[in-house]
């Protein structure tokens, strides 16, 4: 695990789930701004959980939002209060991943359209709850741009995705897991990589390094919920190279039937299903 490579790419092995240019228009924001934005939404009082019910041409899906991401869930709830979902599509499907909707671009799209850029015209501060919320299976998520020109890692005002992933082994896990705790560190640590870098000292970056990499194993080791975690990713399945990375907001509780059917389809090139997959409608459970 080489440090240089996660700090100056590492969004590249998480733009499976990214929106493409839609939702940089926030980055043009002051950036102090942003910063007490997110830290607000990080801190603020959770509230209940809520139920939301999404119909689809391909059946229902049951979703619990969660009141400690109060941001994305308020932005959810107004969006379904809006009826903004109404008639968009699931424009992205990958087997053993993810499927990915809320493009509203999505609503008029030709057949073969290439969808993933349409937004409301806003993003949302990060609501990362990492390791209280990660990407198993059933996991609803909000897509975003990548870290290159998104690092405060806002999501997407409206696109979002229900992780199908796979299960994984004991010690392909043992990596994916620590890279989360890597991430923080590195992103800590990240003036004195570019200082080394930039002076040429690979030893010194090796050095480093290696602290880092011990410091995240103690980190991973001091979580209490790493047991949940590991039985979650060898027995349910999901996708933990997101982990820590975009704002896991919800979770399916019931139509993982109707995910897996959707998950299924042909796709073409882009990912997009061959034969369109619909959402009919979206409401609050009662």
């Amino acid at each position: 695990m080489k440090i240089v490579t996660l700090l100056l790419a590492g969004s590249m092995a998480f733009m499976a789930c990214s929106s493409t240019t839609g939702t940089d228009a926030a980055q043009s924001e002051n950036p102090m701004e942003k910063k007490t934005e997110q830290q607000a939404a990080q801190t603020a009082e959770p509230r209940e959980d809520v139920l939301v019910d999404i119909e689809t041409t391909a059946g229902p899906i049951t979703v619990r939002l969660y009141g400690d991401t109060p941001a994305h869930q308020d932005n959810f709830l107004k969006l379904v209060n809006e009826n903004f979902y109404n008639g968009t599509l699931f424009h992205r499907v990958i087997k053993d991943f993810m499927i990915q909707a809320g493009d509203p671009e999505s609503k008029t799209a030709k057949k073969g359209q290439q969808l993933g850029s349409g937004d409301p015209g806003y993003t949302l501060p990060a609501e990362l709850k990492y390791p209280a919320h990660f990407h198993k299976r059933g996991a609803l998520a909000a897509a975003r741009t990548g870290d290159q020109i998104n690092p405060q890692r806002r999501s997407s005002g409206s696109q979002f995705y229900i992780v199908t992933g796979k299960k994984y082994s004991e010690a392909e896990l043992d990596q994916m897991l620590l890279q989360p705790e890597m991430q923080k560190l590195i992103e800590a640590n990240r003036a004195r990589i570019q200082e080394l870098y930039s002076a040429g000292d690979t030893q010194g970056l090796d050095a480093l390094e290696d602290t880092l990499v011990e410091q995240a194993r103690k980190a991973l080791a001091a979580n209490p919920q790493l047991s949940t975690i590991k039985e979650t990713y060898t027995t349910v399945g999901g996708a933990p190279f997101l982990d820590g990375q975009y704002t896991v907001f919800g979770e399916v509780v019931s139509g993982m039937e109707t995910v897996d059917a959707i998950e299924k389809v042909e796709t073409d090139g882009a990912d997009r299903p061959q034969e369109d997959i619909k959402i009919i409608s979206v409401k609050v459970h009662k």
